[in-house]
């Protein structure tokens, strides 16, 4: 773990794992979580001769608060790890709540970002044409309606959330995420990635809330660009068996990121659609951002 001062006075959280001198992919993790290195996932990284970079959004664990950041604002803290690894070109992977991040790097760091993909990841709330909160499990519907609502609803919703998360064991982390996992998802938590689930999840919390309120905050506001003037490749990837992040969002990104690649899987979920899938993921990130 290193830790990295900001020009602006914040401290960032992030981990790197692989080759010296590979190519950076960073993984933007989902929501909540901190960051946390998988080695399974490293390993697969490293085969392609890259590094994996792993950051904590502000908020998160070892990394600052930055009240009212939007989306776009990671592209900035992105850069700054990349600069201080001495990594001018990059690839992003944003998975869940990651997939807004991923998507502003290669909006706002074209030439700079060689591809990226999402896994899961949201469309924005003011999407045209979709039903944002159709399908997701009622746990979902409920936050992102806090979320809407505003800071001060979101902030009494998640502070009685995350006593249940700050303790959180592998063996209880699909029972924590209720009826937001399906039985895909179910079958894909090994205990080895439970694990690594359950630590992430008591990471997000372990210093508070901010990270996950200002995630939220930032996913149903305006992200900050603009997903049409998007140059860099980019492949989406929807399972529809999907309650936290429904399948109806991997198709509006598909239609509406220009020159987009879809994956849209009809028999995985939010959580097997990654374990399943990462290497492929790479390898076509790869193969795109030449």
């Amino acid at each position: 773990m290193a830790i990295i001062e900001l020009a602006d006075g914040r401290s960032l959280e992030y981990f790197v794992d692989g080759p010296a001198g590979g190519t950076p992919l960073v993984l933007h993790s989902g929501t909540p979580s901190a960051a946390l290195i998988h080695e399974p996932m490293a390993r697969e990284v490293a085969r392609h001769g890259l590094r994996l970079v792993v950051y904590g959004r502000p908020g998160y664990a070892g990394s600052t608060p930055q009240p009212g950041r939007a989306v776009a604002s990671a592209v900035e803290d992105v850069a700054a790890i990349l600069d201080e690894l001495g990594a001018e070109r990059f690839y992003a992977v944003g998975w869940s709540g990651g997939g807004p991040h991923a998507l502003a790097c290669a909006a706002l760091l074209p030439g700079r970002c060689l591809a990226a993909a999402t896994v899961a990841g949201v469309a924005p709330y003011d999407a045209g044409g979709l039903d944002w909160s159709a399908g997701m499990g009622p746990e979902n519907i409920e936050e992102f309606g806090a979320a809407v609502a505003g800071t001060e609803p979101l902030t009494a919703f998640l502070d009685a959330q995350a006593p249940g998360l700050a303790g959180v064991r592998g063996e209880q982390v699909a029972e924590a995420f209720g009826e937001l996992v399906t039985d895909v998802d179910k079958a894909a938590l090994t205990r080895e990635r439970a694990d690594y689930m359950a630590e992430g999840l008591r990471g997000a919390v372990s210093t508070g809330i901010a990270g996950w309120l200002d995630d939220d905050l930032a996913f149903v506001r305006d992200w900050g660009f603009s997903l049409g003037a998007v140059t860099t490749p980019v492949s989406i990837w929807q399972g529809a068996e999907d309650r936290m992040v429904p399948f109806a969002h991997g198709r509006w990104l598909a239609e509406n990121v220009p020159g987009a690649v879809a994956h849209l899987d009809p028999a995985e979920g939010h959580l097997s659609l990654m374990f399943a899938h990462f290497d492929e993921i790479i390898t076509e990130l790869v193969a795109r951002g030449g």
